[in-house]
């Protein structure tokens, strides 16, 4: 007898050209794929008839139409009650609830486009639970028919019959009975019992005389389950019953019946077997799963459940061992009255539900189905369950990240409004400054108050181009330190001069407060000055007109405390923590003080932090005034080197003419700086490009080249190069001019060949030491003067 025909498979797809996945999974399950273009036509096959199998699987398709797809997801589930519906070519991102879709009917979601592992796993899962739940309904079908046509046998008298002297031990019995046994008639007046129990199997026989014995020793009614011999060989089941009486005879008469019972045993293996797959099937899905029972207080209140059965997924997702006959208030008293709740609508509604939720006992989140299992007023639900914890989390960072991304490109966009603002600043009064200088030629004192003017506003652009190139330093560990035995009040002092012009231009009344005995540093003297007059130029700037700041040093332990303090505009509560953050200004602040990147403090903090110290900020309040405290560690004794000797000062004597070459694509830099040293009283030439001044060089024979690094086409480290390769320059001074100052830069032009380095925009003092270098080099080798 051939097995009941497989299962189909039941595609809605409008899509021109379908999934290839669902065809290859299907065949490969054994399934027969039918595909529908229309929910009329899917409803048609639906419909079926009779000779062709059941749908054990219905994907129902998303074009974009929401409205369509919940109607195709809400009709087929209807006219397929028993058959599971994934709804799939859902996007990432659906423009409706997935809540809703799973309202609708929908067991499952398959993302578009349709992975094949995926696809893989939940089809089987569910056509095998198709599979199983119809094998279970055939063998409960089969077994209900067996009971019935039992009973009718009953009913008809289509049993045996058989009657057992307890005291003779001889049994009598009718023609079934001798026909069943496989006896001959003459032995249906009476026979010993051997005779029956030599027709049993042997596996049955002591088992069904130790029933026999109890029942007639007891007088409990007598039921047993064996199999006895055909006559053409085979086994079949019986199922015998008998009764004791009492009355008849000596020691009574056991009276009973015999009914083959092999159709009832052959369900009953067919139903063990479909358990058995069921089990496999539950203990080996990677899903959680647990079947519960609602609980319910006097009330009809859902209060808890309890959990009958459980898989191995359902222990390594929730880390509940020997949760099967508990409730999950004792295993997790916090856990949440909302599941309860949820479970307990599936138990009353029948509608499956689907949610995303946390466990905040057990510290993890769950991606959660639960269906009811059984017929209306079952309070059993069956739940579905994936560990999604390690997923939340990973959101919740890239949530904080792009939270954090959106907040530094928010400072990073106020920092280049703010820079720009801060460059437009000197370069207002410079251009003014510029245009006043034409008007007023014959105006010495104006024009000497001008240049002061310029001077300063230079100085200012120059300032805050070092404290940008001082962070990318900083960012990028370059810093160098160079360390030495300093006196503290010395950097003090060197800090308070530096902030001077400030301090006064404002009408502020300093304070400072110089430690009683000598203390010393060992660290970068000119760092440690740049941090103090930061804080003192802060102190200035945030500080109403007439102010009083403060300068305070003293020893505390192995440490040196410097504390700049103020009665200005004060620090908000809130934004203490964020005020040595790069690129960071207060609030409140920016509206009362304009100007400033934002990066001082960040930059005093990180040298601060270079030296081993620390650095803190504190405040009472808007409006009352701040402090922010250094602390650095003293110099032990016997650290560090002593203090470099005092070297004596320049010779001040004006420097002998000199035959200079300035080369600079920038015909206005280059211009300028050739104008300066004609002034100074050098005979200067202006070469534009790179080709030019190798051209100019044969002919001319500096003394110095002053070299622009950054031209186009032959760069100042190509002509630099060329200049060392010829012996007829080797007297020549090469002086780098450019906009790099770091250490690095420094280390690749003495590579290139140059002789010194100058950071643009150069001072006159720094040209000077320059060129006292060339002419001491000149005068050191007379032969080429």
């Amino acid at each position: 007898m051939n097995g009941p025909a497989p299962g189909r498979v039941l595609f809605l797809c409008d899509r021109p050209v379908s999934d290839p996945a669902v065809g290859v999974v299907a065949a490969e399950l054994g399934y027969d794929l039918v595909r529908a273009r229309t929910l009329a036509e899917a409803l048609v096959h639906a419909a079926g008839g009779d000779d062709l199998p059941g749908f054990a699987l219905v994907l129902a398709g998303y074009s974009g139409n929401t409205d369509a797809l919940f109607d195709s997801v809400r009709r087929l589930r209807a006219a397929l009650p028993h058959t599971p519906v994934i709804a799939h070519g859902i996007p990432a991102a659906p423009p409706f609830a997935l809540e809703s879709l799973y309202d609708a009917g929908a067991l499952a979601v398959l993302h578009d486009p349709i992975s094949l592992p995926i696809l893989k796993a939940k089809a089987r899962f569910f056509l095998e639970a198709y599979a199983t739940a119809a094998e279970r309904r055939r063998a409960e079908a089969a077994l209900r028919d067996t009971r019935a046509r039992l009973e009718a046998t009953i009913a008809a008298a289509e049993v045996a019959v058989w009657s057992l002297d307890v005291a003779s031990g001889r049994v009598s019995a009718d023609e079934r009975l001798i026909e069943m046994f496989g006896l001959r008639p003459e032995n249906a007046g009476g026979a010993d019992m051997g005779a029956y129990f030599a027709a049993m199997h042997p596996d049955d026989v002591r088992p069904t005389q130790a029933l026999l014995g109890r029942a007639m020793e007891t007088g409990a009614p007598y039921e047993a389950t064996f199999r006895v011999r055909t006559p053409g060989g085979a086994w079949r089941w019986v199922l015998a019953r008998g009764q004791l009486d009492r009355s008849a005879g000596q020691r009574g008469m056991m009276r009973g019946v015999v009914i083959d019972a092999t159709l009832r045993k052959q369900a009953e293996e067919r139903l063990q077997a479909s358990e058995e797959r069921y089990r496999t099937l539950f203990e080996a899905i990677d899903e959680a799963v647990c079947v519960i029972e609602m609980l319910y207080d006097d009330a009809g209140i859902p209060c808890d459940y309890r959990f009958l059965e459980v898989n191995p997924a359902f222990v390594k997702a929730t880390g509940l061992a020997d949760a099967v006959g508990r409730t999950v208030r004792a295993l997790v008293p916090v856990h949440a009255a909302r599941w309860c709740d949820a479970f307990d609508k599936v138990a009353a509604s029948g509608e499956p539900v689907h949610f995303v939720d946390g466990i905040e006992g057990l510290g993890r989140w769950y991606d959660v189905y639960a269906a009811r299992v059984g017929p209306a007023g079952s309070r059993k639900v069956v739940v579905l369950f994936t560990d999604i914890t390690q997923r939340r989390r990973t959101e919740l960072e890239l949530r904080r990240l792009a939270d954090d991304l959106a907040e530094q490109d928010r400072r990073k966009t106020a920092f280049l409004a703010t820079l720009a603002h801060e460059l437009r600043n000197p370069l207002a009064p410079i251009r003014s400054g510029l245009q006043l200088m034409r008007r007023s030629r014959a105006d010495p004192a104006a024009t000497a108050r001008v240049q002061d003017i310029m001077d300063r506003q230079l100085d200012h652009l120059v300032h805050l181009v070092d404290d940008l190139l001082d962070v990318a330093r900083i960012t990028r560990g370059q810093v160098e330190l160079k360390p030495a035995l300093v006196p503290l009040a010395d950097v003090l002092n060197a800090a308070v001069e530096t902030s001077m012009p400030l301090i006064e231009a404002a009408r502020h009344r300093l304070d400072v407060r110089l430690p009683h005995e000598p203390l010393t540093l060992h660290a970068d003297a000119t760092r440690i000055t740049q941090v103090v007059s930061n804080l003192l130029n802060n102190a200035a700037k945030y500080t109403p007109r007439g102010g009083h700041i403060v300068l305070a040093a003293e020893r505390d332990g192995d440490q040196a405390l410097i504390a700049v303090s103020d009665n200005g505009i004060g620090i908000p509560a809130e934004s203490i923590g964020e005020v040595f953050r790069m690129f960071t200004q207060v609030a409140h602040a920016a509206q009362h003080v304009p100007g400033g990147l934002g990066i001082g403090l960040s930059l005093v903090k990180s040298l601060v932090e270079l030296h081993g110290g620390t650095i803190q900020a504190a405040s009472a309040g808007p409006g009352l005034g701040s402090v922010f405290t250094v602390r650095l560690p003293l110099a032990r004794r016997g650290a560090g080197a002593d203090a470099a000797p005092d070297t004596p000062e320049a010779d001040a004597a004006a420097i002998p003419a000199l035959r200079l070459l300035v080369v600079d694509d920038n015909r206005d830099a280059a211009d300028t700086l050739a104008a300066l040293l004609s002034v100074m009283g050098h005979d200067v030439v202006v070469a534009h490009d790179g080709h030019q001044a190798l051209r100019m060089l044969d002919g001319l024979h500096p003394d110095a080249v002053f070299l622009d690094i950054g031209m186009p086409g032959l760069s100042g480290y190509d002509v630099a190069q060329a200049v060392r390769r010829d012996p007829r320059h080797d007297g020549t001074v090469l002086v780098a001019l450019t906009g790099w100052g770091g250490a690095d830069d420094r280390a690749r032009t003495a590579e290139a060949g140059f002789d010194a380095h100058l950071t643009k925009p150069a001072t006159v003092t720094a040209i000077e030491a320059v060129l006292r270098e060339v002419e001491a080099r000149r005068f050191a080798s007379p032969a080429d003067g």
